[in-house]
C-alpha cells in the first residue's frame, strides 16, 4: 500500500494513492520525507504528514480545553480508551 496520498491533484488522480513508492515527498510542517513517516497526505503545493495532522487535529479540538462530547469520544476511541 502507498504512503503518500494526493488531494486536489490532477484529474483521475484525486484522492488516490500515490503508486510510486521512490519518490520522496517531505512534509510542509515538520520536513520529514514519507520514508520517515506512516502516510503523507500530498495537496496543491503543501504535504502534511500523519503525525502532524495529528497534532492539527487535537490542537484545534483541544484549544479551548473543553473539547465536545462528540470530539471526546472521538479522541477516546483513537487513543483506545472507549468504553466497551
Amino acid at each position: 500500500m502507498a504512503k503518500v496520498v494526493k488531494l486536489g491533484a490532477k484529474k483521475g488522480h484525486q484522492g488516490k494513492e500515490h503508486n510510486e513508492d521512490n519518490e520522496l515527498v517531505y512534509c510542509s510542517f515538520c520536513g520529514r520525507p514519507n520514508t520517515q513517516v506512516l502516510k503523507m497526505v500530498q495537496g496543491p503545493g503543501v504535504n502534511i504528514c500523519s503525525e502532524c495532522a495529528m497534532i492539527a487535529v487535537q490542537y484545534l479540538i483541544l484549544n479551548d480545553r473543553m473539547p465536545s462530547a462528540e470530539a471526546q469520544q472521538i479522541l477516546d476511541a483513537f487513543w483506545g480508551k472507549a468504553k466497551k
